[in-house]
């Protein structure tokens, strides 16, 4: 095949046309110390507060200090593969996870990505794992009731829609069974088109425990309205410190689309199951 000059220079010349100068800015840092899951970092002068910050290794991380001179950030990922004098980039974004219809029926970590084995979460749709809250004059009074389908908690102490509960009982004594038939019992809302989403958030248990709150969910058809949030006992002590965040992120979002929404906060530890229920315009914490 013969090559022509005059081919070369159009195509030379037409790659000059066509070239962009394109400068990308980015705030780059070192790790001084690192530790427990905890990182100091130096030299990121533009990082904002709960900025997510890209490590090597594929490991992220959250600041959450900012100092004058360095930032004390989290990491959400194997904090074995972090070394002293690793460079660090910020990555513009505030810590987010997905939210809306298409979490409906999956199993989560606690940024959000599935860890059930059955593909990507097709949504655009993020949230912020920290928002702002509604005012006092955009909140409304607790005048509906949640029914938990158990006759001694409606009848005697009935939980309003709104309203935090926080369940206190002794080990083996049934906390999270309440919890559970509270979400199963929701599908006769479900089915009567008044659906009250579920978000059930497990901090601190075993996988094997979860699975079989997933399983005992899909027995009774509950799945379909319900999310489940798992930072396990495996995971890193970050993941488990954002769960209940990005399980309250989760709630809002139906808030904000004038649905109902109940969140469950289980964790294994030191703490007891709690409500947090959503009316129309109400604040989840």
């Amino acid at each position: 095949m013969e090559l022509r000059a005059e081919e070369i220079t159009s195509i030379i010349q037409k790659e000059i046309e066509d070239y962009k100068e394109e400068l990308k800015m980015e705030s780059v840092g070192t790790v001084l110390q690192v530790g427990d899951c905890v990182a100091r970092i130096y030299g990121l002068d533009k990082c904002k507060a709960s900025e997510l910050l890209e490590f090597p290794h594929g490991v992220y991380g959250i600041a959450l200090n900012l100092e004058e001179d360095t930032v004390g950030a989290i990491l959400l990922g194997d904090a074995s593969e972090i070394k002293e004098g690793m460079t660090v980039k910020c990555t513009g974004q505030v810590i987010s996870v997905p939210v809306g219809d298409a979490l409906l029926g999956r199993v989560v970590n606690a940024l959000g990505e599935p860890i059930d084995g059955k593909g990507a979460i097709l949504t655009e749709k993020k949230r912020p794992i920290e928002g702002g809250s509604p005012n006092v004059v955009q909140r409304q009074p607790v005048k509906e009731p949640l029914q938990t389908g158990i006759k001694a908690i409606d009848s005697m102490i009935p939980i309003g829609r709104g309203q935090r509960e926080l369940i206190i009982g002794d080990r083996q004594t049934g906390k999270t069974a309440i919890c559970i038939d509270t979400i199963i019992n929701q599908k006769a809302e479900y089915e009567a088109g008044n659906p009250v989403y579920c978000i059930y958030v497990a901090i601190g248990q075993k996988q094997s425990t979860v699975l079989s709150v997933m399983e005992t969910l899909q027995k009774y058809g509950a799945m379909e309205y319900t999310t489940i949030v798992a930072a396990t006992a495996s995971d890193p002590a970050p993941m488990q410190y954002i769960a209940p965040f990005a399980g309250c992120a989760m709630g809002e979002e139906f808030r904000d689309t004038k649905r109902h929404a109940l969140v469950i906060y289980d964790p294994r530890r030191y703490f007891q199951p709690a409500f947090a229920t959503s009316g129309t315009g109400r604040k989840i914490e």
